[in-house]
């Protein structure tokens, strides 16, 4: 998935078709729905249809998507199902209005007036920030929150919304995660692992890329992965007085306590463009997989020991990273390659090339096919040999998310 999913839309409302098709001649059946990004929004492909809902935010099984669009001076907002294209009914949001962040059950979203999300590039400065929580059934809080915030994720009793602050609020250079409890609607501090509030002063406060955003298959957990650090200091060394500087690391955030801790990643990860990392997790969540395609590194993380178990390296490679795993697996695309390795060995095992460069790698329901981003298009092949089966027209692809209206 990336994202955790975030949605995709221009900053200012106007000018769209909130939910349309889109021509792309000849029409292709593809196998298997798939969720994209497109350069107006997020795209659902399923068979012969091709669907752009501009101003959306997907769950994160890519089951629903939320969407805003212009209602005269306010915001119309509904939900869209993946696997049927239904819709609920539309409720009328006052003011203009951009889902940011929905819950992990999918029930409810976060929503601001800002295009920016917590992976996608630095706010305009502002002093205070308004943050809608709404559910299909309308509005349920308003916030007014003191300073510059983005909507990152919600815990997951639904009573906490992380954030991320950026300081100083009107001319923001870095930023923390925060959580904001939603009785109270007051910012305040995560806690250590030990489930105990991180003393003042002792924030970890980030310079770097949010390159790419994780959801543990449980739910319960979400890992964020940053590069270019500058002189970062992560909370246990600001508690225990010892220094440390990165340069890429992976932020775990458990949703069910409210902790969070950072796992380094060893050198080089970081020293090269955010673009080319990548991520991906095991389906039974007990690995998470970290590329970096241009030194050709790959780091094995036991989510379970929070550390670096293993690492490896692969040839090396240029432009924008993509990977996906599964049980035995992981496939690793850059540029105009795709590499699997042995997850057993953590090794190469076969590499091939593909026509244009990839953006976006997905694997089907029985990962025999792999989907990947191509130029206008969408392939799909042959995940053990390479070969591709098929392939269909989407124009404006930016990247292939992951399967749509699939549990």
């Amino acid at each position: 998935m990336l994202t955790v999913l975030a949605g995709t839309g221009a900053a200012a409302l106007v000018g769209c078709d909130p939910v349309r098709s889109r021509n792309s001649a000849p029409t292709v059946t593809i196998p298997d729905a798939l969720l994209v990004e497109v350069d107006d929004g997020l795209g659902v492909l399923r068979g012969a249809g091709r669907l752009t809902i501009p101003h959306s935010v997907a769950t994160a099984d890519g089951l629903a998507i939320y969407a805003t669009a212009p209602d005269g001076a306010d915001s119309a907002f509904w939900r869209i199902d993946t696997a049927t294209g239904r819709t609920s009914a539309r409720v009328k949001l006052r003011g203009r209005w951009l889902p940011r962040a929905v819950s992990a059950n999918g029930t409810k979203v976060a929503l601001t007036s800002n295009a920016v999300s917590a992976t996608t590039g630095r706010p305009d400065g502002r002093d205070v920030t308004p943050v809608l929580i709404a559910d299909v059934a309308g509005v349920q809080q308003r916030l007014e929150l003191p300073g510059n915030f983005v909507p990152e994720a919600f815990t997951e009793d639904l009573a906490g919304l992380f954030v991320l602050e950026w300081l100083p609020a009107m001319a923001p250079d870095r930023y923390r995660v925060r959580v904001v409890d939603l009785a109270s609607k007051a910012p305040g501090p995560l806690n250590t692992r030990t489930k105990t509030p991180i003393p003042p002063g002792a924030e970890e406060e980030m310079r770097g890329d949010g390159r790419q955003a994780v959801l543990a298959p449980d739910r319960t957990t979400l890992y964020t992965l940053y590069t270019h650090q500058p002189d970062h200091q992560h909370t246990r060394n600001l508690i225990s007085g010892r220094s440390g500087n990165i340069h890429a690391f992976v932020h775990t955030l458990s949703l069910a306590s409210r902790w969070a801790y950072c796992i380094d990643l060893p050198h080089p990860f970081g020293e090269a463009p955010a673009s080319g990392h990548a991520m991906a997790i095991s389906p039974d969540g007990g690995r998470l997989f970290v590329a970096d395609v241009t030194s050709g590194n790959v780091a094995e993380i036991s989510t379970e020991e929070l550390t670096v178990r293993r690492t490896a390296t692969l040839a090396k490679g240029t432009g924008a990273g993509h990977a996906v795993a599964d049980r035995d697996r992981l496939l690793i695309g850059a540029g105009t390659v795709v590499r699997t390795m042995d997850l057993k060995r953590l090794a190469l095992a076969t590499e091939w090339p593909v026509r244009e460069p990839v953006a976006g790698l997905v694997l089907s329901p029985d990962g025999k096919r792999l989907y990947m981003g191509q130029t206008d298009a969408v392939s799909w092949h042959d995940s053990a040999t390479g070969a591709e089966l098929g392939r269909a027209a989407v124009p404006g692809l930016v990247v292939v998310r992951g399967l749509a209206g699939h549990a």
